[in-house]
């Protein structure tokens, strides 16, 4: 018997009454405006120009490590860029999310959340050696994943922006913190802007870090519950959605036991960076739940519009994509600044 997702408060996709949704909106645009407030004086002490004189050549470094990389397998621009989100939304952007589990650290790796989920470590593995020898002790495995991230976005075609530098690795990481502050792929959306709020980031924010999702895969175990729900109501069951829902669940039946079988969560173009993720949301054939419920919410009365603009306009979506990215790039771990470190190995905690 084929899986139904469950209704609630934060999910349903019906209608809600107009009293409710005012109030949201005017809740949102309240909130918005008082995270950017409340971390406008919270700048972290990064500069673009913090390596020019100990390490000239990181950014040259990164680039053509990245550029190995992502010709080798496009797929690799979009494990970077998770990796760099699923760390800086965890006791901020401090190189914890790369941490091994050792006798003495619990890491981030094996949470439920991050667990079978995250790839690409080699990579920065690589990237890190190179810049050992080049730059002993000189260049944070944070900093390294944050242009990386830029990087890793340019070369699948998306926009560069200009990455501040100077963060520290921190020597502890946040296994709990995981599941608790990412959201997840059956999120609704009061719950997906409340973690982006927290970080002080905006609901513009989230509608535009979420177009990330126009690269990547997704496993079956975080769509099951979306196409085995309602995405036969988001979609209208036109002949190509039908075609695609079909093909899915080949993928991944309802039944389970193929939970780490993927499908690109941007079928048209999965392997190129542009606006084309808006397009299936418009659809209503966004890969996730909590993808859809940007557009497909009742409470998304803000986020809807965000969706058609960039859907619309891909310049506009370019240009808040790349100040968004900036804007979590600078979510910095304020502890690793008085008692952290440069790591030797992104892997491991210095002795």
């Amino acid at each position: 018997m084929p899986l139904q997702s469950q209704p609630s408060l934060f999910t349903s996709r019906t209608m809600a009454p107009r009293f409710l949704q005012c109030f949201l909106l005017v809740l949102v645009v309240f909130l918005d405006d008082f995270s950017v407030s409340l971390h406008a004086s919270q700048d972290p002490p990064l500069k673009l120009d913090y390596y020019e004189s100990t390490c000239p050549s990181v950014l040259e470094i990164v680039r053509k490590e990245m550029e190995c990389a992502v010709l080798s397998d496009p797929r690799n621009a979009a494990l970077i860029l998770r990796l760099h989100f699923h760390d800086c939304f965890v006791q901020g952007c401090d190189g914890s999310v790369l941490l091994d589990d050792t006798y003495t650290l619990k890491g981030e790796k094996k949470a439920s959340i991050n667990d079978h989920a995250l790839k690409g470590f080699n990579i920065i593995d690589r990237i890190k050696n190179k810049l050992e020898s080049e730059c002993p002790g000189t260049v944070s495995c944070a900093d390294i994943l944050t242009v990386a991230a830029r990087d890793a976005t340019i070369l699948v075609g998306g926009p560069y922006w200009d990455v501040p530098l100077g963060r520290k690795d921190s020597k502890t990481a946040g296994y709990e913190l995981a599941t608790s502050n990412l959201p997840g792929a059956n999120e609704g959306l009061l719950s997906m802007i409340s973690k982006f709020l927290y970080q002080g980031l905006s609901v513009t924010d989230l509608v535009a870090l979420s177009g990330a999702h126009t690269i990547g895969m997704a496993r079956c175990v975080n769509f099951r519950d979306r196409i085995y729900g309602d995405y036969e109501t988001t979609s209208g069951m036109s002949p190509v959605s039908d075609s695609n829902l079909n093909n899915l669940r080949t993928i991944c039946p309802a039944t389970g036991g193929e939970d780490n079988k993927e499908s690109a969560m941007d079928s048209v173009t999965p392997n190129l960076f542009d606006n084309s993720f808006y397009h299936l949301l418009l659809k209503g054939q966004g890969l996730l739940n909590s993808d859809q419920e940007l557009y497909s919410s009742i409470w998304g009365i803000e986020t809807k519009k965000l969706v058609q603009k960039y859907a619309e306009n891909p310049v506009a979506f370019f240009e808040q994509f790349s100040e968004s990215m900036v804007k979590m790039g600078n979510i910095t771990n304020d502890q690793s600044f008085v008692d952290g470190e440069v790591r030797k190995n992104c892997r491991f905690v210095n002795t």
